[in-house]
Parts: structure tokens; C-alpha cells; sequence
């Protein structure tokens, strides 16, 4: 059986990063792109570089964290080009700066409403009209550190951990539908947001090598599109071992805040 074209995709947080680079792989002549973001300058830097591609984008000023607003800008580009991908992308970083510091309620606040319920606010009223067309694909960005809280980064750990469990709970269920649903488990990507990140980063790779690698796994209908293959399976790896020894392991790593010195 030939799978439909993917000809209608939505990529949200595209104003840089591995959002951009997404809308760049998908940007071809036959192709409706939406492109959401915050920043409008560099989102219409996105959409002039998509356009350059052949493809038709129409952008959105949106804020995922506002329910009413995404949801409407949704449903507006679905009634005229029903969609075919959404990848959830928009997020943002959180890291602890020394071993003082601490993420007070706010702080967790910012980073839980833009990564997990601003996927919500994207992938529910998406899904909603896929299920009555019993056809499409989401995709949900997460993280490797989905797989293993780290101490450097406790509120994006666990934002990303609630997409990848949200995720593979739903993929059942919405097969039945005729939905796909795929999580993307990035290693480091040299983006603005690996940027904010003390630690070591191995396997590096940059946004377009992510891009195209994630492009290339959702056209075969992967479920889970983790990379670069060594460190998720270093991650991976980390799950099975004794608590204090994983424990131990990312401390050497530098994924533990360090010590300040006392005078």
C-alpha cells in the first residue's frame, strides 16, 4: 500500500534551532508549511529561507503556552490544508548554574507550560481533526534526557520525560485511528539551547544533520527517533545501572551543579 504525501506539515518553535532546520527539510515546492514561533523577525527569516525552497508557509505569531490562540491558529490553517505532519517542537532550557542554585516554582512553571502543555496546546487540536480523518502523524520532540533525570537540569528532565511518556501512552490508541504518533529524542544539537548547558556534550551533532536524520525516520514511520545511536544508548545504559552509580557516572560528566569554593 503507498503511504498518502506528506504535503501539509506544521512545525512549532521554527524561528531557530532544530524547528528551523525542520521547516528547511520539509520546505519543497509541494509543500504547505505553517510555521509557528514567538520571534517574528526570525520566524520570517525561516519562511523567506522555506519560500526560497519552492514552498507555500504561512507563519504564526504564537505563544504555545496559550491555549486559545495556538488552537485557533490550528484549526484556521487545517480548514485550508488539512494536516498531514505536526511536529511539537517549541521549548525552552533550564539549567542549574552552580550547586546553590535552585528552579523556585516559577522557574519550573516557565519551562513545564512551554515544553509539556505547550505540546499539549499543539497536539490536541490537531489530533481532534485527525481522528476524524483517520489519517496523519504527530510527532512530539523530547529529549534523551527523557530516558534519565540529570541534577543539572531538573525541570527540562522532567518536561521531557512527561512528552515521552504522553506519547508512547497515546501511540496505541490512536492507532486505532489510522495516527501515527513518533517522539524525537535528541542528543546535543548545536542550538542556542545546548549553548545554555555546562556540561560535556559528546556526539554533537548540528541542526540540519538533526533535521534530516529526523526527517528521514518519520518518512519510514518510526515511533522513536532517538540520536546520535552512542550516547542514546549511553543513556540508555544509565536506566539499568545501580542508582548511585549512574549517580556517580553523570557527576564525572560534569552533569552534577558543582561545588562553589568557601573562603
Amino acid at each position: 500500500m503507498t503511504k498518502a504525501p506528506v504535503r501539509h506539515v506544521v512545525v512549532t518553535g521554527a524561528s531557530a534551532g532544530i524547528g528551523r532546520a525542520l521547516a528547511l527539510a520539509y520546505a519543497q515546492p509541494d509543500t504547505v508549511l505553517g510555521i509557528i514561533g514567538r520571534n517574528e523577525t526570525q520566524l520570517e527569516s525561516t519562511a523567506a529561507a522555506c519560500r526560497a525552497r519552492g514552498a507555500k508557509v504561512i507563519v504564526g505569531i504564537v505563544d504555545v503556552r496559550e491555549p486559545e490562540p495556538i488552537r485557533a491558529w490550528l484549526h484556521r490553517f487545517d480548514d485550508q490544508h488539512p494536516i498531514d505532519l505536526l511536529i511539537a517542537n517549541a521549548g525552552v532550557a533550564s539549567t542549574l548554574s552552580s550547586a546553590s542554585d535552585w528552579e523556585d516554582l516559577d522557574r519550573i512553571t516557565t519551562v513545564v507550560d512551554t515544553n509539556f502543555y505547550g505540546a499539549m496546546h499543539t497536539v490536541l487540536p490537531v489530533v481532534e481533526r485527525m481522528r476524524t480523518r483517520k489519517h496523519g502523524r504527530i510527532a512530539a520532540v523530547s529529549s534523551l534526557a527523557a530516558l534519565r533525570g540529570m541534577a543539572i537540569s531538573p525541570a527540562y528532565c522532567a518536561s521531557k520525560s512527561a512528552i515521552k511518556a504522553y506519547a508512547d501512552s497515546v501511540r496505541p490508541l490512536l492507532k486505532r485511528d489510522g495516527i501515527g504518533v513518533s517522539v524525537i529524542l535528541p542528543g546535543f544539537v548545536k542550538t542556542s539551547m545546548s549553548d545554555v548547558f555546562p556540561g560535556d556534550k559528546p556526539f554533537m551533532w548540528t541542526a540540519d544533520q538533526a533535521a534530516a536524520y529526523i526527517r528521514r525516520k518519520l518518512d519510514a514511520g518510526r515511533a522513536e527517533i532517538a540520536f546520535p545511536g552512542l550516547l542514546a544508548f549511553g543513556m540508555r545504559i544509565l536506566t539499568v545501572l545501580p542508582i548511585t552509580l549512574a549517580d556517580a557516572i553523570l557527576d564525572k560528566l560534569s552533569y552534577l551543579p558543582g561545588k562553589e569554593d568557601v573562603n
